[in-house]
């Protein structure tokens, strides 16, 4: 089955985001599995072991930038991104802003 990874930088710092909530669900919503990000801006595994299949990671980066004093654009990042080979390991990194993000599939 596959893994899933993700991290968080916030641009704005040049350090990790730490304390990220961060949720995985299917394509229906149901939600799969919950975590926060470490003092590195990391979350390892996430879901567990994953089927080939669509999903969504979301991060709470309202909350996030509200807790350091300031205001965001974007209260909620959503990447939606698929599983096709289970023998995979899948990692998902943001990098933020207040005002805008970036996203790839990492190794």
């Amino acid at each position: 089955m596959a893994t899933l990874s993700t991290h968080v930088l916030d641009t704005t710092t040049g350090r990790p985001a730490t304390g990220i909530a961060v949720r995985l669900a299917d394509p229906s919503g149901t939600v799969l599995d919950e975590a926060v990000t470490d003092a590195d801006g990391r979350v390892r595994p996430l879901g567990g072991d994953l089927a080939p299949g669509d999903y969504r990671v979301t991060f709470a980066t309202g909350d996030y930038f509200a807790a350091a004093g300031s205001a965001a654009f974007h209260p909620r990042v959503t990447v939606e991104f698929s599983v096709t080979d289970t023998d995979q390991h899948y990692h998902v990194p943001l990098l933020l802003s207040p005002y805008g993000y970036t996203t790839y599939r990492g190794s």
